[in-house]
């Protein structure tokens, strides 16, 4: 699963990144707002504007670089 990939670069990016998970049953205006039509789907933002989406389950050192761009 990813959940654990994410959680631990946000502890390597305190102050720099913030992480949320969102249950896509539970809240699919969230999943038709950003386009979201597999899980998982990580989506990247800054200063509140999309800037990337990652999907399907990727390895660490991918998701890194994919972050690693925007901060």
């Amino acid at each position: 699963m990813i959940h654990p990939i994410i959680n631990e670069l946000a502890k390597q990016c305190i102050g720099k990144l913030k992480c949320y998970k969102v249950n896509t049953d539970e809240s699919p205006s969230i999943a038709t707002r950003y386009g979201i039509r597999s899980i998982p789907t990580v989506i990247i933002f800054k200063s509140r504007e999309k800037k990337e989406a990652v999907i399907g389950a990727i390895p660490k050192s991918t998701l890194t670089t994919s972050i690693g761009k925007f901060l």
